[in-house]
């Protein structure tokens, strides 16, 4: 793969491997990320996730909960391959960890549970992998597991991701008689050691199973030649495609995302996860198989691409950082230049400098120092003081700004106050650097009630970030019920006329609007269409229009919930020479709307998409549970082992606690998961009530 005449720069960064692992909850992603800093010598021992002593899962909360909560970057080396690699979050509550996570790396592997195939967030972080056009491998784990089907787990990936898996292997035995796998390449046997299955033998492939191991070949060929024209040329004439032709048609199907390579084994048992290494190496992209990012000169706007070299200036893009006792910790992903500790570096954002105090290389919790780091490598630093995720740091002479990250909305919200007044600011502090870390993450102060209130992704995440705040800053902390995060759109289009005229001597304030109000599904928050003729609203004085109407929609009115879906076309309006002026025109866009939404308003509730899995017999009883929580189930699959999947969708208002009345119609056997679907409209009785809530409070 690499050519003798590279330079030794071009060499270091093309023998890099960036890459982080991605699945749904319990799939196996940190035992799996666990097995590769064993097998790779970067740990001596096995932390397990069951016993709380994850390398991965270094924070407290992640070790009591046997979850990752946050994504833990490590670097390890596999065959003179330096690699990075990122464990995210596979609860949807951290959703943000993938997203940032995703932005900055290279590949991903994604991690499928033999048994259940493709489940809910496996699809979010796959949507995820796609929107970044990340090329992935995908590892089939628990392939030891009581009901672990392989080609099962593929159809899903087929059906429930949209993907093209490819299996590069053939699984030798079955569930407890899982005992190694068909190399399709290669045409060889791979059988474990029984004790040490780091430890395998190379073998002939067994006489019952070749002729099948020749039918999947034919099959992993026929997908892999579509991707190499040279290749494809071969085998539609019949001719020998060599192992190497084979693994080159693979290398660019995976990195032109026409392909996603499938493997398998069982991380907890160490089998296959060397494998999986050994295709990270030969078929995830380095930092120069991926197109150059696009950024901004922030000074002139001109666009900039850059080869992702340390030749170039300096360019790095803040994708996380972390509040730290012995200094806020900034993780950093250097796609150009080089980054060395001291020097100060300039945020196109804020129009500042940024100091680098320590550079620092991350085993999880554990710190290397770095004096110098270049193109393609992924550093913490100690010193930034207000870089946030998404910003780019780079030198003032050659400043360049890449693309920032789009994190959800938040879904629900509660009220939280220190039980002594004495924590006030400490808390306020506390929560201001929750915040910086957390995009997804909010807290404002309710103007009326002078209350503070945290908004975050779903019950878990607001329940972690209340025990960070007792636990890591020991402030003892009152918390109100969770709500839900609602929204507010139309109930149909109004065409209205805004009249802001005030005269009260000397200059007056004279704004006219006139806009058509209606709904359109697939807005944010506003559309505006600018459909002024003849010059009767000033073209200065449009823009003015525009942000009276947003800063109205976000304000959401009597009830506080943000308006969406609006579409507003400005078709006419009036002007003064003298009392006109911008802020006029941004208080008739404020009217505007607020006499377009009179009367005339829904009240929307985050829907969640849900999927259960309950003992056959309970089925009956879950699915009664959910519909008297006014949730509809969509489809109901028998699995191995006498489980039921239930997937329907259900408003997260029905939701607080399901945990737990799960476990006690279940008799604890149960397990659901959900993730944000869509908004609609609360039925009318229901509306009124919440409305009432907030009128009681405000009152």
């Amino acid at each position: 793969m690499s050519d003798k005449k590279e330079s030794p720069e071009i060499k270091r960064i093309r023998n890099l491997r960036n890459f982080g692992v991605i699945a749904h909850i319990d799939a196996g992603k940190t035992t799996f990320s666990e097995r590769v800093l064993f097998i790779t010598g970067k740990s001596h021992k096995i932390g397990e996730v069951h016993d709380g002593g994850a390398t991965m899962d270094y924070m407290q909360e992640e070790r009591d909960r046997g979850i990752t909560i946050t994504s833990a970057a490590t670097s390890c080396v596999w065959r003179g391959y330096n690699m990075s690699l990122i464990d995210t979050p596979g609860h949807v509550d951290f959703t943000v960890e993938v997203e940032r996570s995703l932005r900055v790396l290279d590949g991903a592997v994604g991690v499928f549970c033999a048994v259940a195939g493709v489940q809910p967030q496996s699809e979010t972080v796959w949507r995820q992998a796609n929107r970044y056009r990340v090329p992935r491998i995908a590892f089939v784990n628990k392939m030891d597991r009581t009901g672990a089907d392989f080609y099962k787990a593929v159809d899903s990936m087929r059906t429930r991701l949209h993907a093209n898996p490819v299996p590069m292997v053939m699984p030798i035995g079955r569930e407890k008689d899982f005992v190694g796998v068909v190399d399709l390449i290669q045409m060889k046997a791979f059988i474990w050691a029984e004790n040490d299955a780091r430890d395998m033998t190379e073998t002939e492939i067994p006489e019952d199973l070749l002729a099948e191991a020749q039918k999947r070949r034919e099959e992993m060929i026929e997908a892999v030649a579509e991707c190499h024209d040279d290749v494809l040329e071969k085998f539609i004439e019949g001719e020998e495609v060599s192992n190497e032709e084979i693994m080159m048609a693979v290398r660019k199907g995976t990195l032109d995302l026409k392909i996603t390579p499938v493997y398998c084994g069982s991380a907890f048992k160490d089998k296959g996860v060397q494998t999986v290494l050994d295709a990270i190496v030969e078929y995830l992209p380095s930092p120069l198989d991926v197109p150059a990012i696009e950024g901004t000169n922030p000074e002139t706007g001109e666009t900039i691409v850059r080869e992702l070299t340390s030749s170039q200036p300096f360019a790095g893009l803040v994708f996380k950082t972390i509040s730290d006792p012995n200094g806020d910790l900034t993780f950093i992903r250097i796609y150009t230049g080089e980054m060395k500790q001291g020097e100060k570096y300039y945020n196109g954002r804020t129009r500042r400098f940024e100091r680098i105090g320590r550079l620092m290389k991350m085993h999880a919790i554990q710190r290397e120092p770095l004096e110098v780091a270049k193109a393609g490598d992924i550093v913490a630093v100690v010193g930034v003081k207000d870089a946030i995720t998404g910003d780019t740091l780079s030198t003032k002479d050659n400043p360049v700004v890449y693309e920032a990250m789009t994190f959800p909305d938040t879904v629900i919200s509660m009220s939280i106050e220190p039980q002594s007044a004495g924590d006030r600011d400490k808390l306020s502090a506390v929560i201001g650097k929750l915040v910086r870390e957390d995009p997804t993450f909010k807290s404002v102060t309710d103007e009326q009630t002078g209350e503070t209130v945290i908004s975050g992704m779903g019950e878990l995440h607001l329940e972690v970030k209340c025990n960070q705040i007792r636990n890591d800053h020991k402030i003892a902390i009152n918390v109100g019920k969770p709500k839900v995060a609602y929204k507010m759109t139309l109930k149909g289009p109004k065409q209205v006329e805004a009249r802001h005229i005030k005269q009260s001597g000397g200059s007056g304030q004279f704004a006219v609007a006139r806009v058509n109000f209606s709904v359109k599904d697939d807005v944010e928050f506003l559309e505006f269409e600018d459909n002024v003729k003849g010059g009767s609203v000033p073209r200065e004085y449009i823009p003015a229009v525009q942000n009276g109407i947003l800063a109205a929609i976000k304000g959401g009115g009597r009830a506080g919930f943000p308006y969406c879906k609006i579409h507003a076309e400005l078709y006419d309006g009036q002007a003064h020479d003298v009392d006109s002026s911008v802020m006029a025109f941004e208080a008739a866009g404020v009217l505007a709307f607020r006499l377009a939404s009179e009367g005339n308003s829904l009240l929307l509730e985050p829907i969640m998409k849900i999927e259960i899995e309950c003992p056959e017999e309970k089925t009956g009883d879950v699915i009664g549970d959910l519909s008297s929580r006014r949730g509809v189930v969509e489809e109901m699959v028998a699995k191995p082992g006498g489980v039921s999947q239930v997937t329907g969708l259900v408003p997260l208002s029905e939701m607080f606690q399901y945990s737990t009345m799960l476990r006690s119609i279940t008799q604890g056997r149960g397990t659901y998961s959900m993730e944000p679907s869509t908004y609609e409209p609360v039925p009318p009785n229901i509306a009124e009530k919440v409305l009432e809530e907030i009128n009681a409070g405000s009152k």
